[in-house]
Formats: structure tokens, sequence, C-alpha cells
């Protein structure tokens, strides 16, 4: 690339994507932003375009007719399915892993057997695809240990089982009941890890990688990390306990492992490589990866991002990460995700949401929106996850209360809203 004027699309309509867009807008080299699909918060930025991400043939038209310079992929279903190959394909310029090399996400399976061929610190694991010989093993396992099924459940596939009746029954629907379809047709069972748990973002041109702040997800439903997975209910950035010395122990041991053995595997992998880790007392251990930006930790990580993020993805693009230094602001950044009643489970949609238009142009918050949609000139739920408010802060401890005090009745709000009231205490 290397010119001005670009064209951008960006895939996705959730709050990853619209932190995207926002970040991606501010670059003076950038003229015009397309969103497939969007939400009621990228039409302000950027030009909303009606295309499913899994329509992959109109994505792929659209790119054409529209003379894209770039493609930015924020989900991970358009990666697994092999996007990147069909734009590679026309000499299209897109950020993301090709299919080979999003089997990282894709298979729970692929990716734990890579780690374990080449000594990549995680969980001992067994892998099973007869529900018979699962259910036995468990009858022989220490308690509490984690089921994962083997594809994408949307971060709901995870289950810590405390007892072995509850692991039994978790078993049973995902192999026997099919609750996920075929991405339960494999499981990988393993011990359960502790300790405090680390989203940790590269950027990497298959060969070299340049790290993002390290972030922190929030995935249970309630307060305490009670309840059922979710997709993510909220971020912060930067991780306090994650120093310099952990970061380079985490880039020595676990990302350049990873690219290099991604490599020898024939699996050459560029974009946005996401290690969910686990802070044990043996050190830092791989729990999953991620093919792309994770969401939420997206929103307050590029929040605190300095560089022209087009040059970041151009980097990729161009093989020449190794030259990037990224600049970051001061100070830390909290996401709080407001969620439909119900969710992850089944929930209503088109709740109209009030107080937006308090946080226009305000200059510690920033409003990422996710599931939502403009409805007769008002803007309404439709998602699980509604919204995700973004504070800046000098510290964790003033971004949590800039980000809790625009919540509630007066402020933010729509009819059955559900948020964590605990986002980045344990980073205090």
């Amino acid at each position: 690339m290397g010119k001005r004027n670009l064209k951008i699309l960006v895939i996705g309509s959730g709050g990853r994507e619209h932190a995207l867009v926002w970040k991606i807008a501010q670059s003076k080299r950038v003229k015009k932003v397309y969103c497939a699909p969007g939400n009621a918060g990228t039409e302000s930025l950027a030009v909303n375009i009606p295309i499913p991400i899994d329509d992959l043939d109109g994505l792929l038209d659209f790119a054409k007719r529209n003379k894209i310079d770039l493609t930015i992929v924020g989900p991970e279903a358009p990666l697994i399915e092999g996007i990147v190959d069909i734009f590679n394909k026309y000499n299209l310029p897109i950020i993301g892993p090709n299919r080979k090399a999003a089997q990282t996400e894709g298979s729970k399976v692929f990716a734990k057997k890579l780690m374990h061929k080449y000594k990549i610190p995680t969980a001992k694991f067994a892998v099973f695809d007869d529900y018979n010989y699962a259910k036995t093993f468990l009858k022989s396992q220490n308690y509490p240990l984690v089921i994962k099924a083997d594809g994408q459940c949307l971060g709901k596939g995870v289950k810590v089982c405390i007892k072995r009746a509850e692991a039994q029954e978790f078993l049973e629907s995902v192999m026997k009941n099919k609750f996920f379809g075929e991405a339960g047709s494999k499981v990988i069972i393993e011990e359960c890890l502790y300790g405090q748990e680390v989203s940790f973002m590269v950027a990497t041109d298959g060969k070299n990688f340049v790290s993002l702040l390290p972030s922190r997800d929030h995935k249970r439903v309630f307060d305490g990390d009670r309840g059922p997975n979710t997709g993510g209910i909220g971020a912060y950035a930067p991780v306090p306990f994650v120093d310099k010395k952990l970061i380079c122990r985490i880039e020595k041991e676990i990302v350049a492992p990873t690219i290099d053995a991604l490599a020898k595997e024939g699996c050459f992998y560029s974009g946005i490589l996401y290690p969910g880790l686990i802070l044990t007392n043996q050190g830092p251990k791989v729990l999953e990866f991620n093919c792309r930006f994770g969401d939420p930790e997206t929103q307050p990580v590029l929040s605190l991002l300095k560089s022209d993020i087009i040059d970041l993805f151009e980097a990729i693009a161009n093989k020449r990460i190794d030259k990037v230094r990224l600049q970051w602001k001061k100070g830390s950044a909290v996401c709080v995700i407001l969620a439909s009643q119900g969710y992850p489970g089944n929930y209503e949609k088109g709740k109209e949401i009030f107080g937006v238009k308090k946080l226009t142009n305000h200059k510690d918050i920033l409003l990422f929106h996710a599931g939502t949609k403009r409805l007769d000139n008002k803007i309404v739920t439709n998602g699980g996850r509604v919204l995700g408010i973004t504070a800046l802060g000098a510290n964790l401890k003033s971004a949590i209360y800039n980000c809790y005090k625009y919540i509630g009745k007066n402020e933010v709000n729509f009819y059955g809203m559900h948020y964590r009231k605990d986002i980045g205490l344990k980073g205090i």
C-alpha cells in the first residue's frame, strides 16, 4: 500500500468492530471506511454495508467492485472459513490468518496437539471423539477438570466441572445431544489450571511480531466470576501484575515458539494472534488460542493506542512488523459490557436504549456499540452483548470509577440491562 486516501473494509458487527472502525477513522491516510454489516454505532464513522459475515462471496464482490485497499476481519468465523485464502486469490490485501493457520482457534484439538508437539506450556489433556470412551475416562480423573468442545461455540463450549456428575452432564450435552452441533464431535478433557488470566494479543507477519498491551477479559456472566461463560462481559488494560519481565517471558516461551511451530507445520500465520493465558505457579500457560482481536479486549486496548493503526496493518501486510514501535497513552482503560437480560442464554431484542447522546464527544468515555440497530430514529438492542462503556483514567481505579458512573437509571440504560459490577477490581 504505502499510499493515502485509502478505502478500508471492516468485517463484523460487534463492539470490537466499532472500536476498529473508530481507530481506523482517525488515520489521516484513510479516505473512507466501510463496515459489513456494522451496527448503530459504526454508522456514524463508516458506511454500513448489509452483507453478513458468512457471505464470503458477497464480501469478495464488494471489495472488488469498490476497489478496497485493505480489509480487516473482526470475528473468527470468516477466517476459519477461509476468507483470507479467497481474497489472496484475487490479490486483495486482507489482515488475518489463512484457513489452515486459523485452525489455532477453529480446532482446539489442533491447537493442543501443536502445543504438545512443540512443548508450548499448556494444561495436560486428552482428546476424545467417542462419547463412551470419554465418559469412562471421567471416572478415573481428579476434580475439578475442564471439558472443551473442539470447534467454535462463541465462547460457551468450555466448562469447568467441579464434580464428576457435572462433567458427565456437560459431556452428554456436547457429544451425545449435540448442543453445539459438529463443534462438539470431539472434546478435550484437561486438568484445571489455577491463576490469573491474561489476554495477550500480538500482531505478526508470520516471522516477527509486536505485542499489544496485555489485557484482562471477564468471561463469567455474574460478579465474582460466577455463572456460565459468555463471549466476554468486560475487560481492562494494561494489566498491573504483568510487568516487562513477565511480558518478555510470555514472548519468549509462548508467542515466538507458536509462530515458529506454525511455520514448521506449513501454517503461515499473518495477522493478530491472541493466546489466552493463565499465570500459574509454574509460569504462564496457554488456555486457548484466538486468531483475531479479542472482544471486548480490543475496546480498552485500542483506546490506549496512540500510533496510527493503519501503519500497523500495513506492516503486517508488507512483512515489516519488525520495524514497528507502538506508542501508548499513559493510564488505564476499562470496558464494561451492558448485556441483554438472559444473556448468554435466551434474550429479547428491540429494547430502546437511553442516554447514548450524553456520552457523545466525551473526552474520557467511549461508547462502543455491539448488539444495536437503528429503528424509527431510535437505537434499540439487537444482540446479547449490547454496548461497551469504555473509560480512560490516570490509573485502573480511576478508569473503573469513570466507567461505572455513566451506567444506570439516569445514565445509559435499557430495559432488562445486565452488567457486572466488579470489572477490573482484581487488577487493583
